[in-house]
């Protein structure tokens, strides 16, 4: 490990960032957007290396492994559609949602880790492009604080918009990772789910659509990791990281 890693310095508070992702078997573009995050997070890019430097991704790539396989578009094995289950899972009915609830209950009760991001990656069939769900708080400050990571990956991907990124209490979304956790962890964490479009996208005031490709999807993997070099303002270590790396012809 590097000396100068923050989260790794005995005693530091670490920052930790957990994805989720396939909760629903059917939306296979989210397994290529998780992709893209952990290609890029596990590469030899600089600013890879100043995120794994200061901060902790926990990732579970799919929570959904049986109705995978089994070729489901929603269910589990047994029928159960588990992003409506978070708030009572049973390790018998639902263990992968158990275990990463308890997980993230675990992470939360330590007083040295900062529980900072939960992102569940989904995939939508009749919206175009990427966009986020969000929660509804009462404090207008946290609210506002809520839409500075979306706002700042519709910067760094064309392909996300912010416009269709929106905030909501929906009863039918109660049993959600991002409801249910978005209810659970104090004010400082913030819960998504970020949605892809299944077919395509369209940048900026143009009409034409852009035919997603597994590539374009992974890129948008790529650039929501990027995103957090801007939210927690990491960018000159990246400069220095550049700086120190030697020049090679």
């Amino acid at each position: 490990p590097c000396s100068a890693a923050v989260n790794l310095r005995p005693g530091a508070e670490q920052k930790v960032v957990f994805i989720t992702a396939r909760v629903h078997p059917g939306e296979t573009p989210s397994s290529f957007v998780c992709q893209g995050i952990i290609d890029f997070l596990v590469s030899q890019h600089p600013i890879a290396k100043v995120l794994r430097d200061h901060l902790v991704f926990k990732i579970a790539p799919m929570l959904n492994p049986d109705g995978v396989y089994l070729g489901n578009y929603r269910c589990s094995l047994m029928g159960f559609d588990l992003n409506r289950h978070w708030a009572n899972p049973s390790p018998w009915a639902h263990p992968t949602l158990h275990g990463v609830k308890q997980l993230i209950i675990e992470m939360y009760n330590n007083p040295k880790i900062n529980l900072e991001f939960y992102i569940d990656i989904h995939a939508h069939s009749t919206m175009m492009n990427g966009f986020m769900y969000g929660n509804i708080f009462e404090n207008e400050e946290r609210f506002q604080r809520q839409a500075v990571f979306p706002k700042l990956l519709c910067q760094n991907a064309e392909d996300f918009s912010y416009s269709s990124t929106s905030f909501n209490r929906d009863a039918v979304k109660a049993g959600t990772g991002r409801r249910f956790l978005g209810g659970l962890l104090n004010d400082t964490s913030y819960c998504y789910t970020l949605e892809v479009s299944f077919y395509s996208y369209v940048v900026g005031e143009t009409t034409a659509a852009i035919p997603y490709t597994e590539e374009a999807y992974m890129k948008l993997g790529r650039n929501v990791a990027r995103t957090f070099l801007d939210y927690y303002r990491l960018n000159s270590l990246v400069e220095r990281q550049l700086a120190a790396t030697p020049k090679t012809r």
